[in-house]
């Protein structure tokens, strides 16, 4: 294989043999000076178990690396686990995260000269971080997926991690037992893997594989079947051959190839964070794309699949029942896919496809022919309004009513919001306002799964709205909002909010409205002061000085 420029910063110059010599440290020989270097960005994790299966396809991919001519070079890049760090302090850097892996990335690549890299992670961040830092860095690349758990069982039912969350509502307000309490979180997380549903984890996965950057059927292949260590060889060999043809991140992530991932998402129920993490990854590929664009995307495409968090069905079971390219086909069937765009393999998305029918398998129901849609338009709603004036992010899939006007009960943290939802405080017809949870004010928008999930637990899913500036996990269903912008922190609107404040959300006009004159909200910025920063030092207090506001991404440079 001819020697790459990169390859060239070590191997020729004055520093040339000092390189020589180091490398000789870590097993190069003679002949192997002239192969290209891959980084192999390793995410495994012992502390939760969408990392914990990685090492094994780390090492496969290695194996197939050496194989096909390449010298691989592992190095590691951090998770945090959003399901144990949920609904404490931890949570907070969750997002930060994201910057951090990119970051690493960006460092190690950049920093060892390296001629290509292949990412491996598994929980939420670390896919856009993954792709964000590949983006930076622009040389051939692929992400392998660490894969999906597999589902929980509990007295006939499947389980997916937010079943554990939603049973804690459920129990504190007498509607479960303590046998099924405990039943359901011992059975909830059977294996390695991401968390089950189309959660944000396999929303992101999946929608690289529509954005050309990782192997078509590789997103839903649960994590311990031997499947995955075989997509993990497979995408390895992709890359070496990218390499040599120097196909790049940023020739395949165009506007077009977003909006193919985009489609993908709507037409499979995917989380609201895709939001957040395609304008952070359009940033990164320095392709114009903005909060509206999600909205047009919307319009068009109907959501296909009938999977959890709202549906019925697993990501293993997508997979069975065809997976993302039966999606993919019926979309570019139906002109909602550029099928001309480029993918990691050097072919197009439609050739990819060739092979694929038009309609799913009549012998399953998880992905919907496309005359009969779960819903004939997507599911990410983006909302304006005096509240958030820059947008907001509704999931309004899956609700009898998409509408709700109420008094407002307003938090300035979601801690003090979960304890007057386990004190049964919150009633039917509330509108739930948590605040100071952004990009700035949190820091580091948490998710809230855990004040989601108890109210869905309590019954009380579809009569109380939740709006934030925070965000949500890719579990949450329900009458909420979030990612609202300007944030309270710099003096957003949602900062003005008062207790019984009328507020209304209309998804079906895509509008979010507190019912407050003008000349009262101004009165009341008068006397609104920015509170100080909660962290002075560290990433966090770093990540308030850079990050920008959630309707560009969140992003940090």
């Amino acid at each position: 294989m001819a020697l790459n420029k990169r390859s060239q910063l070590i191997t020729q110059g004055v520093a040339r043999s000092p390189n020589r010599a180091m490398l000789r440290a870590v097993g190069f020989g003679d002949d192997d000076f002239v192969k290209p270097i891959i980084g192999v960005a390793n995410g495994h994790s012992t502390m939760n178990p969408c990392n914990a299966g990685i090492q094994p396809l780390v090492d496969r991919a290695t194996i197939a690396l050496r194989e096909a001519g390449a010298m691989p070079q592992m190095f590691g890049v951090p998770t945090i686990t959003d399901g144990i760090g949920m609904g404490t302090e931890a949570m907070k850097y969750s997002l930060v995260s994201r910057e951090v892996i990119a970051d690493c990335i960006e460092t190690s690549v950049n920093g060892q000269a390296m001629d290509g890299v292949l990412v491996c992670g598994g929980c939420d961040k670390n896919m856009p971080g993954g792709m964000i830092g590949m983006l930076r860095v622009n040389v051939p690349a692929i992400y392998v997926y660490a894969g999906t758990i597999k589902p929980g069982r509990w007295k006939g039912q499947d389980l997916t991690i937010v079943s554990a969350f939603e049973a804690v509502g459920a129990y504190a307000a007498g509607k479960m037992s303590e046998e099924d309490f405990i039943g359901i979180e011992k059975n909830a997380c059977p294996s390695v893997g991401a968390c089950g549903g189309m959660y944000t984890a396999n929303t992101m996965s999946s929608s690289f594989e529509a954005l050309g950057m990782s192997l078509l059927g590789s997103s839903q292949l649960a994590s311990p079947d031997p499947q995955k260590a075989d997509s993990a060889g497979a995408s390895a060999k992709v890359l070496v051959e990218a390499v040599k043809n120097q196909i790049k991140p940023r020739d395949i992530v165009t506007r077009k190839s977003i909006e193919n991932a985009v489609s993908l998402i709507m037409a499979t129920g995917g989380s609201t964070n895709a939001v957040l993490h395609y304008l952070a990854i359009a940033h990164a590929a320095g392709v114009k794309w903005s909060i509206d664009d999600f909205e047009r995307i919307r319009k068009k495409v109907p959501v296909l699949c009938d999977l959890k968090p709202s549906g019925k069905y697993v990501a293993v079971d997508f997979d069975r029942a065809g997976g993302v390219p039966q999606v993919l086909k019926m979309l570019l069937a139906h002109g909602l896919l550029h099928g001309d765009c480029m993918t990691i393999t050097g072919r197009t998305l439609a050739q990819e496809l060739k092979n694929i029918p038009k309609e799913p398998r009549a012998d399953q129901d998880v992905i919907r022919p496309w005359s009969n849609p779960m819903y004939a338009q997507g599911h990410l709603a983006i909302l304006k309004g005096n509240l958030a004036p820059e947008g907001c992010v509704a999931k309004i899939t899956g609700l009898k009513s998409p509408k709700i006007t109420g008094p407002a009960r307003v938090f300035d943290s979601e801690v003090a919001c979960m304890k007057a939802i386990m004190a049964k405080k919150i009633k039917a017809g509330d509108v739930i306002v948590i605040r100071y949870e952004g990009p700035r004010g949190g820091p580091g928008m948490q998710e809230m799964l855990a004040p989601t999930a108890a109210l869905i637990g309590q019954g009380l899913g579809e009569s109380v709205g939740l709006i934030t500036d925070g965000r949500f996990s890719g579990g949450t269903w329900g009458m909420v909002v979030g990612h609202v912008a300007p944030e309270a922190f710099v003096g957003g609107t949602i900062a003005l909010v008062e207790n019984g404040d009328s507020i209304t959300i209309d998804a079906t006009k895509r509008a979010i409205q507190l019912n407050v004159s003008d000349r009262e909200l101004a009165k009341r910025r008068k006397l609104w002061t920015q509170p100080k920063p909660k962290y002075t030092r560290g990433v966090l207090a770093k990540y308030v000085k850079l990050v920008s506001s959630a309707s560009l991404g969140a992003v940090t440079d």
